[in-house]
């Protein structure tokens, strides 16, 4: 493999931030597991994880592509390799296409109806950045585009929509949500300067706080649900209360000082997808 191919993968990979995939990951193959009540195949589990890596690939780049103005202005954002050029404007359009095509694919070969979902779910995906132009809801689709991961893994396994699923989903699109808004605190003042409709730049620091809160408390009381309809047990249950406990530690962290957003945003959510999964595996395998 020559350096310059080596190079271009590592663009590629900064530009769509890959390892963040660990955020949808869990709770599609979550909702496959329980779906499944156990293991759900190895077809399942190339296409869940082909879909989801095409999806956020697809979502990253379409952001980074219509963000490109806005980054460069941006002293967090203008060294991404979409503004500095290490990205060309005509890779990322054949990166998007690329993506949108194997996540159409993949669902065709899952099941009729992740076919015919595969359309609008990407119109929900390259919605975020257009939103944060117009409306402060730019948040909450964010939180939708992850919130789809476990209907999506619900409709591998059965080809249909199970209450439990979309309790689940509220559940993820709020916490993406909430921490989105701690994530955006970092662009506050910016947002305020170019006219960015972030909720943050509205509402100002204390009270993005305070809703986040509140956003993740949504969450909590919907992954409750999702135990309940899914009647799920003691370990679930435990996952539940152990994501309240690292929700709270996150908010410490932000409240205490904003320095710490990046390690409330990447650590302390990254494990908490991946502890609640584990938990709640146990729990339907163990069942």
């Amino acid at each position: 493999m020559s350096s310059s191919f080596k190079q271009k993968l590592k663009n590629f990979n900064e530009l769509v931030v890959f390892e963040h995939t660990i955020f949808s990951l869990p709770f599609i193959f979550l909702a496959m597991v329980v779906a499944a009540q156990g293991w759900f195949g190895w077809k399942l589990l190339f296409l869940g994880a082909l879909a989801a890596i095409s999806a956020r690939n697809y979502a990253m780049a379409v952001n980074r592509y219509l963000d490109r103005d806005i980054d460069a202005l941006n002293p967090r954002t203008k060294n991404r390799p979409s503004v500095d050029g290490r990205v060309s404007n005509a890779e990322m359009i054949g990166f998007i296409v690329l993506n949108a095509l194997v996540f159409i694919a993949v669902a065709y070969f899952i099941n009729n109806l992740a076919f015919k979902l595969s359309f609008p779910i990407l119109i929900i995906l390259g919605a975020y950045t257009l939103f944060k132009r117009f409306s402060a809801l730019a948040h909450i689709i964010l939180g939708i585009s992850l919130g789809l991961a476990p209907i999506a893994g619900a409709v591998a396994v059965l080809g249909e929509i199970p209450a439990w699923a979309v309790a689940l989903s509220l559940g993820v699109t709020f916490w993406v949500a909430g921490f989105d808004l701690l994530y955006s605190l970092q662009d506050m003042e910016f947002d305020k300067k170019h006219k960015l409709h972030s909720i943050p730049a509205k509402l100002g620091a204390k009270n993005t706080l305070n809703l986040a809160a509140f956003f993740h408390f949504l969450t909590i009381n919907f992954w409750y649900l999702f135990v309940l309809l899914a009647k799920l047990g003691f370990l679930a249950k435990f996952a539940v209360f152990i994501a309240a406990l690292m929700l709270i530690y996150e908010h410490y962290l932000v409240r205490k000082d904003f320095s710490k957003i990046d390690r409330a945003f990447f650590t302390v959510n990254g494990y908490l997808g991946f502890i609640f999964f584990i938990l709640v595996t146990l729990d339907v395998v163990l069942g």
